[in-house]
This record gives C-alpha cells, sequence and structure tokens, in this order.
C-alpha cells in the first residue's frame, strides 16, 4: 500500500491509501483510516484519479460523515470542558431570572440563563461567543501575516465547514473556520498563512509551499498537528 494524495477543485487535497490489484475495476473504501482505493495494476496513475476527481463530492460527503460519526456527542452542560487557543476551558452554567451576556475569564466560560438544562440555548450563547472572538483573532493574524508576505490584507469571512479548515478564492477572499479558535495559535497561523500563499499561487505547486514556507518555515509540523487536532475542534 501506498499514501498519496489526491487534489480537489476547492484547494484541498484527499489523503488516500493506494493498493494495487489484479482487477478489472477501482474499489473505494472509506473506514476510521480515511479513503483506501484497490486499483487495477495496469492502470495509470493519471487516469486513476481523473477517476477519483469525477467522485470527489461523494468522496468529500463520506469522509465527513465517517468523522462525525466517529466523534462523541458533546453534552452542553455545567462543568463540561472546552477548548481556547490550545488550552482546556470549564462551561459554568447557572440559573438565572433572565439571560445574561456570556462572561468569560481565563480558563471559564461562565453562561447564565432561566433554562440551564436546556441544551441549545447554551450552545447557541456559547457558539456566538466563539465566533466572535475569532473574527476578532484571525482578523489580527492576517493582517500581521499578510504584511509579512508583502500583500493587502484580504477580506475576512468565517466558515463552519465541515471538511476545511479554510479556503481563498480567485477574488482573494479568505475563509477560515471559526472551531479554529480552539487550535494553539501556532496552527492557526499555520492555516492563515497556507490561505495567505493562495494569494500568490492558487494552486499547491512548489511555488505555493516555496510560498508557506516563507512566511510560515515550520509548516509540515503544523500541518500534521492540525490534522491530530482535527477530531477535537469538531466536538462543537
Amino acid at each position: 500500500m501506498t499514501q498519496f494524495h489526491l487534489p480537489i477543485p476547492n484547494g484541498e487535497a484527499i489523503p488516500y491509501t493506494l493498493e494495487r490489484r489484479t482487477r478489472k475495476t477501482v474499489g473505494l473504501k472509506i473506514n476510521h483510516n480515511g479513503l483506501i482505493v484497490h486499483a487495477p495494476t495496469r492502470l495509470s496513475q493519471k487516469e486513476l484519479e481523473r477517476m477519483l476527481l469525477s467522485k470527489a463530492d461523494w468522496i468529500v460527503k463520506k469522509l465527513q460523515s465517517q468523522q462525525e460519526n466517529q466523534l462523541e456527542k458533546f453534552i452542553w452542560e455545567d462543568g463540561a470542558s472546552l477548548l481556547l487557543l490550545g488550552n482546556a476551558i470549564e462551561l459554568s452554567v447557572r440559573m438565572d431570572s433572565v439571560s445574561r451576556a456570556l462572561e468569560y475569564e481565563p480558563g471559564r466560560i461562565s453562561v447564565a440563563l432561566p433554562t440551564p438544562n436546556n441544551q441549545t440555548s447554551i450552545a447557541r450563547k456559547v457558539l456566538q461567543w466563539y465566533k466572535k472572538q475569532a473574527l476578532t483573532d484571525f482578523t489580527r493574524r492576517i493582517a500581521l501575516l499578510a504584511a509579512k508576505l508583502g500583500v493587502d490584507t484580504p477580506p475576512l469571512f468565517l466558515s463552519s465547514a465541515r471538511s476545511r479548515w479554510g479556503s481563498c478564492n480567485s477574488r482573494g477572499e479568505v475563509r477560515l473556520n471559526w472551531r479554529l479558535l480552539q487550535a494553539p495559535p501556532h496552527i492557526i497561523n499555520y492555516v492563515v498563512a497556507h490561505e495567505l500563499a493562495h494569494l500568490k499561487e492558487m494552486n499547491h505547486s512548489a511555488k505555493f509551499w516555496a510560498t508557506v514556507e516563507r512566511i510560515y518555515p515550520d509548516y509540515k509540523t503544523a500541518e500534521k498537528e492540525l490534522k491530530a487536532w482535527s477530531a477535537k475542534m469538531h466536538r462543537i
């Protein structure tokens, strides 16, 4: 078995394991290890990847479903553990006669509302806070790294995508997943650097990775750590 990466139109790359066999058709299997491809021995790599690209949407949906099924359902309740910039923080929930503004202090998020057992209400308040903080945090990082790259600060939008952490389109707009706020700062910086590099190179060529390295030298380590953090960040 050999490891490969399949570049897809959204700028991401799907990792897959390839096993060549004496067979006539291509077989696809998705499990907890990701995408596994069984291909005929005589089928060229170019033809194989052309076929895989035609099924990219299906593959992404199946991988997303597999990931979601592996995640333990998060329970929004007093004492639950959340993540912020790589650190664990405690969720404090208490009853109050009115719904209060969320309060944050180092190591704790406090929510007060008339229905402390209503997970939907708790989640709504906490996630709104995360998104607001993410926009502030990411805006600052993008401005700093854009200056380092020597480009204008691009427009920033938040994303809730389940299959990717960031994107940059042909209009020069950057989208970052708000869930990244849970990751350690250096991982967020890597994702920001990755998307900013697309302002120079709208691909994943050698020139692109050289651009990433120019503003974030240790990108290979951060890329591996991001994969390890992904499941934890998708808990909420």
